[in-house]
């Protein structure tokens, strides 16, 4: 369980990454397909996001009631 956890922590750190990058790709774009695009990014890298977190919670939680 706890090298599940840690593989979710690289996941999140890496996620959040994609999420800064298509953030700073979108503001220094101006076409309007490449726009759209990185909000399609942005959001899925955000989705992703909140699912590992979830993830990493649910995982905290069984470690805990394992104590």
């Amino acid at each position: 369980m706890e090298l599940e956890l840690e593989l979710i922590q690289h996941q999140l750190s890496m996620t959040k990454s994609s999420m800064e990058a298509a953030y700073s790709n979108f503001e220094n774009v101006q076409d309007p397909d490449l726009i759209d695009c990185y909000i399609y990014e942005w959001n899925a890298a955000q989705k992703r996001y909140k699912f590992l977190l979830n993830q990493a919670k649910q995982i905290k939680q069984s470690l805990e009631n394992a104590v």
